[in-house]
């Protein structure tokens, strides 16, 4: 069992290593050389310039001023002195309600850590039941143990205290979501009425169009996107190979033809990627011509824009057709957040892939506990001694002990997990949705129930069942629930350890935003030429809403479960959240801000199974008379949600009619000669058509577009399609107050 001081080892360990990430931090950022690594927005606004412009040779690389390092932490209270209105111009609403989910958990868990230090701490520290267990029933436990209920004696009227701390935190829980509820739906609806205007503001998506013998729809350039990204990837290597002879000329450079120029014949470099980029020059020419021909890269889709908000809210948020199948609209996502890959997938077939992606994690969760199981071994050292004498003369060295009961389980985890991420947007991907945002949501709900299951229920099964299996094997069945509600809250420890790991060195890591300083460099040093090539080698970055959001649900659902049960468990979730609030709030990075629904949802659910939980374990502790009183509290727990639910979502999945109105006579009145058709006309075009050539001048461009993107509507009736529908048998009306062409995606 983790002791104090193996708690203390881990603390020391994770501490180490989160200064050592915020000093790297403060360092590297004053560097020239990595001033776009850190400041990428400000280059973006053309609001800052760059310093290796300047100055001596050595000073463009290294930073000389030495009174710069003298106030290196002058970050931290930069960042924390920045106002919310100020961070919402510089990097928008969803970062500033990204951050309030940090500032919720303050505001949750400070009182409740109050409260329950100095209430339940000293009711739990003041009894002996562990030390009777021990000489009794043989269950193991540490002196962090004695700081929880399990400490408590059976049948106790000391119970009594945890219910009423139960009934304290459910109260002040919901009435700090609801306040904070009230104020994010609040900023959401004052941003839509004074943002600037966006294309997605006057588009609707429309998914299941009939097939009509009149006219096309979305057409599938997912293939010639292939092969333009594929001759980008051999235009930059011929940049590369280039740029390598110019500054060798006495030999010039070679590359092998096979996969990633490991194996194969020996040729040319710069000739081979010349004749690469000339043969898919070549091929995306005979697919744009194959693409205005052939009847499979029709999609039943279209992006239909309106001439009013009005227009297009009523649209978006009405049904079309009598068959509730046929012409689906929903709002368009921002352009640059559509995933036209999933555009071309038959509508049919979306309950199809969703099905399968739910067999697919399920078995994914499942097979994922043998891992998470063998990974809880290692919080037991005691178990393994017993399984490997052979290492206890290792094991038993004291600074070896503590460092694998409280650093090594949680870093063990941290790496399993390691991977998650990617699986799951893979999945979201083969799901069928149509946006980044979307995807990303889809992923975050499922890392949720992933960490839900494996992390938490795994972690406390497979550990108690590990822990005290020799006493389990000594019982008779009607002991074993009584084991197992002492055993619980002694894996706190376990969650101790992995939220110092995952939740303090992790999260200072993440300031240092490794990744985009090593490729930016890469690209720096390989790829650029121009200073455009400088700005897209810039990665602003983003918080990363479907790894980040998972991970501070999982620590509102261990700080709500172990509030009550162990009340030592919480002073390290409010670090993690202190520490979480500052870093991400000097990312100032990108989020989604329609996800608050999504996280009022997950922290009531967690609210709900901590409440679940706690009856649970008081019906093991001899205080099965309690019930009644604790099964209020979930009821009055969702009642709340459903009240908030009611009150407030509409204000995330909605727009309303009145704000649309009011947004469109405002603008008619500033702006009467407004030309809203060539504003919107090509914002949504499949980026392969925006990008394929650059090089070209504005004219041969626009020309292109008119040529190859828009695809002319034959009638021009406003109210009704004159010929029947293939499908329906029925007219089909069109969409009313339209007035862009469809375009081509």
């Amino acid at each position: 069992m983790a002791t104090f001081g193996d708690i203390g080892v881990a603390a020391g360990i994770n501490i180490l290593f989160a200064v050592a990430f915020l000093v790297a931090f403060a360092i590297l950022r004053l560097q020239p050389i990595n001033d776009r690594v850190y400041f990428p927005k400000w280059y973006l606004k053309g609001l800052r310039s760059s310093p290796t412009h300047t100055g001596s040779f050595v000073s463009k690389f290294v930073n000389l001023d030495w009174r710069l390092y003298v106030r290196f932490l002058n970050w931290v209270p930069d960042a924390l002195r920045m106002p919310e209105p100020e961070l919402i111009d510089h990097a928008g609403l969803d970062s500033a309600v990204y951050l309030r989910i940090y500032l919720l958990g303050l505001k949750i868990f400070v009182p409740v850590a109050l409260l329950s230090w100095a209430i339940l701490v000293p009711v739990n520290w003041t009894n002996n039941t562990l030390e009777k267990s021990l000489a009794t029933d043989k269950v193991q436990y540490s002196d962090i143990d004695k700081l929880s209920i399990s400490n408590v004696p059976y049948g106790s009227l000391r119970f009594w205290t945890h219910i009423v701390m139960a009934y304290a935190f459910t109260f002040w829980t919901c009435y700090t979501l609801r306040k904070e509820y009230a104020t994010v739906a609040t900023m959401r609806l004052h941003f839509l009425a004074s943002e600037r205007r966006r294309p997605d503001q006057f588009t609707v998506l429309v998914r299941n169009v009939p097939p009509d013998p009149d006219e096309s729809v979305v057409i599938n350039a997912n293939k010639l996107a292939k092969l333009v990204k594929e001759k980008k990837s051999k235009q930059n290597w011929l940049d590369y190979y280039q740029i390598k002879y110019s500054r060798n000329q006495s030999q010039r450079p070679v590359t092998k033809t096979g996969f990633l120029g490991l194996w194969g014949e020996t040729v040319d470099a710069i000739d081979y990627q010349t004749a690469e980029i000339e043969r898919l020059s070549k091929e995306i020419a005979e697919e744009r011509e194959r693409m205005k021909t052939d009847p499979k890269c029709i999609m039943p889709a279209a992006f239909v824009s309106f001439r009013t908000r009005w227009g297009a809210a009523v649209c978006a948020q009405t049904q079309q057709s009598r068959n509730p199948t046929l012409w689906l609209t929903e709002w368009a996502s921002e352009p640059r957040d559509v995933y036209w890959d999933n555009l071309a997938i038959p509508y049919v077939s979306l309950s199809i892939r969703r099905l399968v992606i739910a067999v697919a994690f399920f078995f994914l969760t499942f097979f994922f506990m043998i891992p998470v199981t063998i990974v809880q071994s290692l919080a037991n050292i005691e178990g393994i001694e017993k399984r490997a004498p052979f290492l206890k003369p290792i094991i038993e060295i004291p600074f070896i002990k503590s460092v694998i009961q409280g650093f090594l389980p949680g870093i063990a985890l941290k790496i399993f997990l390691i991977v998650l991420p990617t699986i799951l947007m893979m999945l979201a991907k083969f799901e069928g949705f149509l946006s980044i945002s979307s995807l990303e949501r889809r992923a975050a709900m499922r890392y949720y129930i992933f960490n839900f299951v494996n992390v938490f229920l795994v972690s406390v099964i497979a550990g108690t069942a590990f822990q005290q299996l020799d006493s389990f094997l000594h019982q008779s069945a009607n002991e074993i629930p009584k084991t197992i509600g002492v055993a619980i809250p002694m894996k706190a420890t376990f969650f101790i350890t992995y939220v110092m790991v995952d939740g303090w060195a992790g999260v200072a890591g993440e300031i240092l935003r490794l990744k985009p300083l090593i490729f930016f460099h890469l690209k720096n040093f390989f790829l650029v030429k121009t200073e455009k090539d400088r700005e897209e080698a810039m990665d602003p970055g983003s918080i990363g809403f479907n790894t980040g959001e998972p991970q501070i649900q999982l620590y509102f659902l261990l700080g709500l479960v172990y509030a009550v049960v162990t009340p030592v468990f919480i002073p390290f979730i409010l670090v993690f959240f202190a520490l979480a609030y500052v870093v991400f709030r000097h990312q100032n990075t990108k989020a989604l801000q329609l996800f608050w629904p999504d996280v009022h949802g997950r922290i009531i659910s967690a609210l709900v199974f901590s409440q679940l939980i706690l009856m649970g374990l008081m019906s093991t502790k001899g205080a099965a008379q309690s019930t009644p009183f604790l099964i209020a509290l979930p009821v009055l727990t969702i009642w709340f949600h459903t009240f908030c639910k009611g009150r407030y979502e509409s204000a995330f999945v909605k727009y309303p009619l009145q704000e649309a109105m009011m947004k469109d006579t405002l603008e008619r009145a500033r702006e009467p000669n407004l030309n809203l058709k060539s504003y919107l006309q090509y914002a949504y075009i499949h980026p392969v058509f925006k990008n394929e050539d650059e090089d070209e001048d504005d004219d041969d461009i626009n020309a292109k577009l008119e040529e190859s993107v828009l695809v002319p509507t034959k009638r021009h009736s406003k109210r009704n399609t004159p010929l029947p529908s293939k499908v329906s048998g029925a007219s089909s009306p069109s969409l009313p107050d339209a007035v862009s062409e469809n375009l081509k995606s």
